[in-house]
């Protein structure tokens, strides 16, 4: 079979877009702070590659409200939910978020003697100095703090079948301790559930330096003794893979909750505008922000405020109270059995 000269540059062609676009996913990838204007985002370049993405609507449909949604979920019109979660919901479990001017990580880090808040989590001051992470690690290790009613109502979700994913923002673990199964997860900014040697790249559980976390001692590799870092994603560094289980998960949902972020750090932000234009998305939050604050549709819904009232009163609307006191109840007792 002959090729023609026009097949073959138009296949050439084709294979170098495909490596502009790995090129451009790989330099995503990496976890970036958002200051003044907002930057191309994942969800961006992928609506400008291929076409696809929310846009505005013209229709003039009815704004749509909380009672909506919650009547859409009860007819099983939507049955396939995304979560994107933020520090927000880990806050009534006694965490500090990091941006709270005056309460969050960012304000209180003089005691670690950094050049600047977000030293502490950039990979080449960790090279350089890895104290200051490692005691803050001490400080958010998994098993300090417990699940809270925000927690639960995930884990609620899974148990009736609603969860698609959940992708947060948090390495406090607390979704894994609330009982949400891994691979119902994205733990997009790492966990501190394994640890690999930055040398010999070894990986271990993470449980295996906790003490030495603890003991404020530097973690380093029991076969090469090089420094041992948890699967903490750094500034610079590529989010997990699992990350990109979202060019599939986002276009097969059918409703999307936004609870407890400031959307400020790509490409996470990015994915709120990943799903459909036609399905809802609900932001449970203190304040406005990404497109509900820059570009809200018709299908958007926000409940402002207090994060735990806001998932309480969804958890109302869907006639779900009695059910979220027996799980709460029920998984409390199974952690006070765990620490007696």
């Amino acid at each position: 079979t002959v090729v023609s000269w026009s097949r073959l540059l138009s296949f050439v062609s084709a294979w170098r877009n495909l490596e502009s676009i790995c090129y451009l996913l790989r330099f995503l990838s990496a976890p970036r702070r958002i200051q003044g204007a907002r930057p191309v985002s994942l969800s961006t370049a992928a609506m400008g590659i291929f076409g696809i993405g929310r846009g505005g609507d013209g229709s003039g449909n009815r704004k749509l409200t909380l009672q909506d949604v919650a009547e859409l979920i009860q007819k099983k019109e939507c049955h396939r939910m995304v979560v994107m979660a933020g520090a927000g919901i880990s806050t009534p479990s006694g965490i500090p978020d990091f941006r709270s001017p005056g309460s969050g990580l960012y304000s209180n880090l003089q005691q670690y003697n950094i050049p600047y808040p977000e030293a502490i989590f950039e990979i080449a001051y960790f090279f350089h100095n890895p104290k200051p992470f490692f005691t803050l690690a001490k400080e958010l290790y998994p098993g300090n703090y417990r699940p809270n009613y925000s927690h639960y109502f995930l884990r609620l979700l899974h148990d009736k079948g609603l969860l698609l994913r959940l992708y947060t923002q948090n390495i406090d673990g607390l979704e894994r301790v609330a009982g949400i199964p891994p691979d119902k997860l994205v733990e997009a900014h790492g966990t501190f559930t394994t640890a690999t040697c930055t040398t010999c790249r070894r990986s271990y559980p993470g449980e295996d330096f906790r003490g030495d976390v603890m003991a404020d001692k530097i973690p380093h590799c029991p076969v090469c003794t090089g420094l041992i870092k948890p699967d903490i994603v750094f500034f610079g560094e590529e989010l997990p893979h699992r990350f990109f289980l979202h060019v599939t998960d986002f276009p097969m949902a059918d409703v999307l909750f936004i609870i407890g972020t400031s959307l400020e750090v790509q490409p996470f932000a990015s994915l709120a505008d990943a799903v459909r234009s036609s399905i809802p998305r609900v932001l449970i939050n203190r304040d406005l922000v990404g497109p509900f604050a820059y570009q809200p549709q018709y299908n958007d819904v926000a409940l402002l405020g207090d994060v735990i009232s806001g998932v309480e009163k969804f958890v109302e609307l869907m006639g779900w109270k009695k059910e979220m006191q027996e799980l709460i109840q029920r998984e409390t007792e199974k952690l006070d059995a765990k620490d007696n």
